[in-house]
C-alpha cells in the first residue's frame, strides 16, 4: 500500500515540476500557484507514505522506522528536501527553484521505484538496533536537503550574473542575486548545523556499535570532508567576507561532495555503511 501511495507522489512531484516550469514559461501566476498546492499536496502523500510503510513494518512483527535501507533512505532524503522546503524556505521557493526541488524530490521517488533498488522491509542487523537510528539519520538527510536548495539556489546565482537584466516591464524569470546569495547562507547554515548533529550522534552510536567513535569508514571520512567544505564555505563568508560568486561555487562544490558521500561511496567504497545498498 505505501508503494503505491509513493508512486502517486511520484507523479504529483513530476506534474508540481511541470507546472512550475510552464507557468515560469508562458507567465502563468495561477499555475504557479498550482504547482505549489502540488508540491503540498505530494508532501501530505509522502508523509502517509512513510508512515503507512512504519505501520506496515509492525504489521510484520519487525516495527522500526522506515530509515534502514538504501530504499528507505531515498524515500525518506525525497521527502526531507521537500520538507524542508515547506517549513522553511516557502516564500523564495518558486519559478525555476521550485521546478528543481520537485523535480530531484521526483528522480529520487523514481530511482527508489524503477531502480532496482530492494524495497522489501526487512528486520533491523544488530548494529542498527539503536534509538540512535533515528537521530543520526534525520539529521545526516535534512542537512543534504538543506544542502540541495543551497545547491540550486547556487545555479541560479551563477546564471542570474550571466544573464542580462530584463528590460523594464518585463517579468524577470530568476530571484535578485542578493536574493539567491542570502538563501545560499541561510541554507547552508541549516545544513552545516544539521550534518554537524548527525556526525557526532554517528559517532556516539559507532562507539556503542562498534566500540569506537571513529574508524576512518569511508562513509564518515566523506561525510568530514563534505564538512570542511561547508566549514570553509561559512569560514570564507563570515571571516573573509566572501559573497556572491565564490560562494555559490564553493556551495555547488560542497554539493558534489554531499552526493559522493550519499551515493559514491555507497556504490563505490566498502565499508560499515555497506549495508545502506
Amino acid at each position: 500500500m505505501s508503494a503505491h501511495l509513493l508512486g502517486v507522489v511520484t507523479l504529483i512531484y513530476f506534474s508540481a515540476a511541470l507546472l512550475f516550469l510552464v507557468a515560469r514559461v508562458f507567465q502563468r501566476p495561477r499555475l504557479d500557484w498550482l504547482a505549489r498546492g502540488g508540491l503540498v499536496l505530494g508532501w501530505g502523500g509522502h508523509t502517509g507514505a512513510l508512515i503507512y510503510r512504519w505501520l506496515e513494518s509492525y504489521q510484520l512483527g519487525i516495527g522500526h522506522a522506515p530509515l534502514s535501507n538504501f530504499y528507505e533512505s531515498l524515500v525518506f532524503c525525497s521527502w526531507s528536501l521537500v520538507g524542508v522546503v515547506c517549513l522553511g524556505f516557502w516564500r523564495q521557493t518558486r519559478a525555476y527553484l521550485g521546478a528543481l526541488v520537485a523535480t530531484l524530490a521526483f528522480l529520487l521517488l523514481a530511482y527508489a521505484s524503477l531502480g532496482g533498488v530492494d524495497s522489501r522491509i526487512t528486520p533491523l542487523i544488530p548494529a542498527l538496533r539503536s534509538n540512535w537510528l533515528e537521530i543520526h539519520v534525520i539529521t545526516c538527510f535534512i542537512s543534504y536537503a538543506a544542502f540541495a536548495l543551497g545547491f540550486g539556489a547556487a545555479l541560479l546565482y551563477l546564471i542570474r550574473t550571466r544573464q542580462p537584466r530584463p528590460s523594464k516591464g518585463e517579468a524577470d524569470p530568476i530571484p535578485s542575486a542578493g536574493e539567491l546569495d542570502h538563501l545560499i547562507y541561510r541554507t547552508i547554515v541549516i545544513g552545516f548545523f544539521m550534518l554537524t548533529l548527525g556526525i557526532l550522534t554517528g559517532a556516539v552510536w559507532a562507539e556503542a556499535a562498534w566500540g569506537t567513535y571513529w574508524s576512518w569508514d569511508p562513509k564518515e571520512t566523506w561525510s568530514l570532508i563534505t564538512w570542511l567544505i561547508y566549514a570553509a564555505l561559512l569560514h570564507a563568508r563570515l571571516v573573509k567576507g566572501w559573497q556572491g560568486k565564490r560562494i555559490a561555487i564553493l556551495a555547488v562544490v560542497g554539493f558534489l561532495a554531499v552526493l559522493f558521500t550519499y551515493f559514491g561511496v555507497s556504490f563505490l567504497l566498502p565499508g560499515l555503511h555497506a549495508y545502506l545498498t
